[in-house]
């Protein structure tokens, strides 16, 4: 089974939201994407907020159906890191193997892997992955999640058509 793959990218950063900072990591992200034979509907960046960033993951999902939200940013250990819990708080099922599969995949490239707390997860029909905030990182991790994602949305997509109630 095997699926389109139609993505929207969450940039979440403070500093590029207000503008002092040129987004790297959405384009990196958008750029991947588009190489994996998908579609990107929407970029967009939202501060380092916890409603802020729950409320675009909301409106993507739940007014938008995007089959797919990859976020960018947020996943480390500063203090305003806080994409994984906002995510949390929107999905309604967990998927931890894609972020554990991203993390143990990347590990050869960098140490740096395993400082990573991103989650992924399903609100409704939607796929939610949070990547790092570095455009390399945010790259490499999507590259191994990539050749999985379209079997994963077509499973959300027909087990909806299936049980029109879920």
């Amino acid at each position: 089974m095997s699926g389109e793959l139609a993505a929207a990218v969450v940039t979440v950063s403070d500093r590029t939201h207000r503008g002092e900072r040129e987004d790297l990591s959405g384009p990196a992200l958008v750029n991947a994407v588009e190489q994996a034979g998908g579609r990107v509907l929407s970029a967009t960046v939202v501060p380092d907020e916890r409603t802020e960033i729950e409320r675009e993951l909301r409106r993507l999902a739940d007014d938008e159906a995007v089959p797919l939200i990859l976020t960018t940013g947020g996943t480390g250990f500063a203090p305003r890191d806080v994409t994984p819990e906002a995510t949390r708080n929107v999905l309604e099922r967990e998927a931890p193997g894609l972020a554990e599969h991203a993390r143990i995949a990347t590990l050869p490239r960098t140490r740096f892997a395993v400082l990573s707390r991103g989650i992924a997860g399903i609100r409704r029909r939607t796929l939610i992955v949070n990547l790092p905030g570095s455009p390399k990182a945010a790259r490499e991790m999507f590259e191994v999640l990539a050749p999985v994602l379209p079997h994963a949305l077509a499973v959300l997509r027909d087990a909806a058509e299936d049980h029109p109630t879920s």
